[in-house]
Parts: C-alpha cells; structure tokens; sequence
C-alpha cells in the first residue's frame, strides 16, 4: 500500500488553481478584446450632429489630428486640445496645413505636452478642459484606442462634464498583434485599478 504523502496534494492544487485563473485571464482577454473590436467608428453622421465646447484629440495613429481640425475648421467645437505632444514640437509640426484653414485661429488651440501616456492625456487634459470652461468635450482618438481612452477619461473626468466619442476609423491599418497588444493595455489600466 502506497501512502501519499499530504504535502504531495498541495502541488497538484496549485497547478489546478494557477490552471483555473489562467482561463479567468484569458476569458477577461477575449471579453475586452471583443469591446475594442466592436468600438463603432465615425460617421458622417456623428460629425454632422456633434456640438461641443471642446475637443480632446490623442495624438498617435495617422489621422486623429487631421479629423480634429477639421471639426475645429467647421465649428462643431470651440477649443480644441492636442493631447500627448512631443514637448519640442511646434504647431506647424503638428498640424503643417494650418494655414489652409483661415477659420481656425491659433488661439483656440492648445498644445498639452506633459503626458506620455493615455492616462496622463486624461489628467492633462482636464486641467486644460477646466481652464477653459469647456461643459462638455469630443474624444477624439482611433478606434482601436477608443475604448480604452473612453474609459480612462470617464474615469478621471468628473460626470459634470459629458464626454462624446469620435473615433477615428483605422480598424484595416492594424494587426493581430496590434488588438493584442491593445488589450493587453486594457487589462494592465484595469489591473491597476487605473480604469473600472
């Protein structure tokens, strides 16, 4: 007869549990991964409609400035606030068709270059929205940074000030890795109690 010793049962219930919170985080990485994939993009529509006292745009992927100054140009938002600037970076840098739009003035655009990361746009960017007086502001970001952004701001801002989505389409500019990585990010904000 074979005893088992009782110290032998505690690897086995450790690989059962390590198992069991593997599929918890793997369930929670297609659940979130899910929520990013089906982030509505843009409309004609949406811009149409959108009125707002600010604008926050995020800068990264190709296209987020260029959508903002348009809506900035057509005066769906009064300010508009570049958020996440190279600290070095001059407007012309950042937007080089300024002069192309003789609606937009200089002084309703402002260049937020302390953040380095989407959490810090949001802590920045509030400040700068409550400088400003803005009631209500327009997120604008791709759609594949849409949802985490979103959370983050609605996080950070307080429920006076309403917050309208404005994602950019690029779904056909990304890859696998991209989304992964995207919700990889979500996960670690969500970890660190960053976002609910």
């Amino acid at each position: 007869m074979t005893l088992i010793h009782p110290k032998a049962k505690k690897p086995r219930r450790r690989v059962v549990l390590g198992f069991l919170i593997f599929l918890l985080l793997v369930a929670f990485l297609v659940s979130e991964s899910r929520l990013i994939l089906d982030e509505p993009e843009m409309k004609p529509s949406d811009v149409m409609n959108l009125q707002a006292d600010c604008g926050v745009v995020l800068t990264g992927s190709p296209g987020r400035v260029r959508e903002a100054f348009e809506i900035l140009a057509q005066k769906k938002i009064k300010k508009l606030i570049v958020s996440g600037v190279f600290k070095e970076a001059l407007m012309n840098e950042i937007f080089p068709h300024l002069s192309f739009y003789p609606e937009i003035s200089d002084q309703d655009i402002y260049l937020e270059k302390k953040s380095a990361t989407t959490y810090g746009n949001a802590i920045q960017s509030l400040a700068l929205v409550e400088a400003l007086k803005c009631r209500d502001i327009v997120l604008i970001t791709s759609q594949i940074h849409m949802y985490r952004a979103n959370r983050i701001f609605n996080h950070i801002f307080p429920t006076t000030i309403k917050i309208t989505k404005l994602a950019v389409p690029n779904r056909k500019d990304f890859s696998f890795f991209d989304y992964l990585l995207e919700t990889s990010k979500v996960t670690l904000y969500w970890a660190l109690g960053l976002v609910y």
